[in-house]
């Protein structure tokens, strides 16, 4: 029995399909086994990814208060010096008007 050359393409075209995706489950096991091994390296069990997550919240919370601190420190520094400057100006009018 002869093939058409589209029963041949399609059906190379189905053996490459399967192909690929055999390549991409191998590939996925290959990074989610990666990935399990480098966080064991740092002492991460797999089946603490609950803990894990809430870590990494906590740490972004502790992240933005203290970026947030930043801020309002820098603008009490500026409001300070702002406020002592005025002083300085308005001591300095008060001796000049004064004399």
């Amino acid at each position: 029995m002869k093939m058409t050359d589209d029963e041949v393409r399609a059906m190379v075209a189905e053996m490459l399909a399967e192909q690929h995706r055999l390549q991409q489950a191998n590939f996925d096991a290959i990074v989610l086994r990666t990935v399990a091994s480098v966080l064991a390296s740092f002492g991460i069990d797999n089946d603490d990814r609950k803990e894990l997550r809430a870590d990494f919240q906590h740490l972004r919370r502790w992240r933005t208060s203290v970026e947030q601190a930043q801020s309002y420190t820098l603008k009490a520094v500026i409001t300070v010096i702002a406020t002592g400057l005025m002083g300085v100006v308005g001591l300095s009018v008060k001796v000049v008007l004064g004399k």
